[in-house]
């Protein structure tokens, strides 16, 4: 770990675990509200709800692309404390409107967008603490909690709303988003080190520099970065369309039924934490950052090719395993961008992928709800994720050659992606500067194949010049 003198704020120094503890806690609170939010959805839009589901994600991703540069170059000159507070904030502030009006809950779940970047100010305030060749293990440890938030608190969730009522879920929800907030005032400390936040103070934002248009087009001056997000965009859209209707999916086109879908969730999820922990350590030290990355984009070509070939249940399962090992994409994508960019844009360039991630999020659910329309598979009755096992098998469930469409296509997207990322350079080749060679390399050999040449670092990686999915 590396600790450049931040300003004493919080408990202990900053580190990766401050840093787990905000990213649980806030998607542990939108894990419990999963069911209580698709009856909401469904009673507030009894007509047409998974369109105007797409249009609600829709726009809160089209915020979200538009906002992640912008903050993450905030937070490279003013800290990341003060956006971390913001972005958690403003992400879980939608959660109590939920039953006082769920009109404003939505609407506010689309303006929310604007903040649901805390990943990539997350992601650069682990850039902060850890040295290069400790990082990817980093931010495999943040996508794993993210995955072990999301094991438990749907079924959680699920039983309270059956036992007590959503009242409580929700209320419960918002003391949990209550306490994540309290943790960052009292208990983070600042990451960024005292003397970038002096020196960079003076020097103002400008538009140009924050704007994501702008940003694009200086991602394609840089071949590297603009590989790594054509990548992380035909990666994720697909992944993104998945987690919209996939368990819809299996509860009416496999028939699983409630109880095995909370089973499925926990399984899928132990074995991602597993993969993102102690299988992206090992394949990073073994084969490299960007064959990590070709790995995990070859499991997803298969998950996404099994779910949308397979029709029986034993099927869904053994793709389940195979999505999980998928898994170790994203944070080794964010650890090969960090490893592009210099220490005072990594807000910048984790706002790049969060970016991407977030237009994703709003373009995969509307594309998927079209190819499923396209080939007549009818995800309609949200309330049959009720714990009614009586529930008659829709239409839907009838065989077809292809039962799952969308995923077979998003197999063909991950294929092009799969292609780009093989013109992906293994190893940057920035510019040396005379302050960068006080650091070693022996240890960065011995945890990256794919390292700088000996007597480098990460901080000889290219500037990226601006800001992602």
């Amino acid at each position: 770990m590396k600790h450049d003198s931040p300003v004493q704020q919080g408990i202990g120094k900053p580190s990766v675990y401050h840093a787990v503890v905000v990213i649980f806690l806030e998607f542990f609170a939108w894990g419990l509200l999963t069911t209580p939010m698709l009856t909401v959805l469904h009673e507030t839009f009894p007509k047409h709800t998974f369109l105007i589901n797409g249009l609600i994600q829709g726009v809160k991703g089209l915020l979200s692309f538009m906002s992640a540069p912008l903050i993450g170059a905030l937070s490279d000159v003013w800290g990341r404390r003060s956006f971390l507070l913001v972005t958690v904030f403003f992400t879980c502030a939608p959660i109590p409107l939920m039953r006082l009006s769920p009109w404003w809950y939505f609407a506010m779940i689309s303006v929310s967008g604007a903040f649901s970047v805390t990943f990539s100010v997350i992601f650069a305030y682990i850039a902060d603490v850890t040295d290069v060749h400790e990082r990817s293990t980093a931010y495999g440890l943040v996508s794993a909690t993210f995955a072990a938030s999301l094991v438990t608190s749907p079924a959680i969730g699920a039983y309270l709303s059956a036992s007590y009522g959503d009242n409580l879920v929700v209320l419960l929800a918002t003391l949990i988003a209550l306490a994540d907030i309290c943790f960052i005032l009292l208990a983070v400390p600042e990451s960024l080190p005292d003397k970038m936040r002096l020196n960079t103070w003076g020097a103002p934002i400008t538009w140009e520099q924050a704007d994501p248009i702008a940003s694009l087009r200086k991602v394609g001056q840089d071949t590297t970065v603009l590989l790594i997000c054509i990548t992380v965009f035909l990666s994720y859209l697909p992944e993104a369309g998945q987690y919209s209707s996939f368990f819809l999916y299996l509860r009416q086109v496999i028939n699983f039924s409630p109880k095995t879908i909370a089973v499925f969730i926990g399984v899928v999820g132990i074995l991602s934490i597993l993969a993102q922990t102690l299988f992206l350590t090992l394949l990073m030290r073994t084969i490299g950052n960007k064959n990590t990355v070709l790995l995990g984009l070859g499991f997803q070509i298969l998950q996404l090719a099994w779910y949308g070939l397979g029709s029986e249940p034993w099927m869904m399962w053994a793709a389940g395993a195979v999505a999980a090992m998928s898994s170790i994409t994203f944070p080794a994508v964010s650890a090969l961008v960090s490893r592009s960019a210099d220490p005072d844009k990594q807000g910048l360039v984790q706002g790049m992928i969060t970016g991407i991630r977030g237009l994703c999020n709003g373009l995969g659910p509307a594309l998927y709800g079209f190819v499923f329309f396209l080939f007549n598979v009818e995800l309609s009755g949200i309330t049959t994720i009720q714990p009614d096992y009586d529930i008659p098998v829709q239409a839907a469930t009838q065989k077809t050659l292809i039962p799952g469409p969308p995923f077979l296509l998003g197999a063909c997207t991950v294929v092009v992606a799969f292609i780009v990322a093989l013109f992906i350079p293994d190893q940057p080749s920035p510019p040396a500067t005379p302050c960068q060679t006080s650091k070693s390399s022996a240890s960065l050999a011995g945890a990256h194949t794919n390292t700088p040449l000996p007597g480098s670092d990460e901080d000889f990686e290219p500037l990226l010049e601006d800001s992602t999915v």
